[in-house]
């Protein structure tokens, strides 16, 4: 079962992607940010301390397919957080083809995993369209992303004030 979760910051959907994650015995937490400055080691490190000490982690910015198909296993919850960051990280590289190159082969080990995998990002399109080139072009690139996520996983739900609203497949 692959499931997205989305919605916009502090809305809740990395808290509900870790309660779904919590009802299985074997969890792997892919974090996909980077501690470039101190804000960010803040978040991370609250992130840390949210999670249960059973479950594993593997810290990714890059190379998320390989980590998922890595880590695969048929009683093992796979949770991402976050994509957007992922998308971020993609988008910094100098290769230009890095981002192209991993998503294509994100969305194609998706359907070949055979444990769970939970997939949060940040829905970014809802407001002004940015200014500025790279901005206009993480908004495209994570809208085109999630709809591509939407096809390819049975569950997507979009996350306000904490609560989630099923937009495809049954809630847990």
């Amino acid at each position: 079962m692959r499931t997205l979760i989305l919605g916009g910051a502090r809305s809740g959907k990395s808290a509900l992607a870790e309660r779904l994650a919590d009802a299985h015995s074997d969890v792997v937490y892919v974090a996909t940010a980077q501690p470039l400055d101190g804000e960010m080691d803040a978040r991370i490190a609250h992130h840390r301390a949210r999670r249960p000490a059973r479950w594993g982690c593997v810290e990714e910015p890059v190379a998320l397919a390989a980590v998922l198909r890595a880590h695969d296993a048929p009683d093992r919850c796979l949770l991402v957080d976050c994509l957007t960051l992922w998308l971020s990280n993609l988008l910094s590289d100098p290769d230009q083809a890095a981002f192209e190159r991993e998503r294509a082969a994100l969305l194609s080990a998706l359907p070949e995993l055979r444990g769970s995998v939970l997939l949060v990002s940040n829905e970014v399109g809802l407001g002004i369209v940015p200014m500025g080139e790279l901005t206009r072009r993480f908004v495209d690139e994570a809208g085109r992303l999630h709809q591509a996520l939407g096809e390819v996983c049975e569950r997507v739900a979009f996350v306000a004030a904490g609560l989630p609203l099923w937009l495809k497949g049954s809630p847990p």
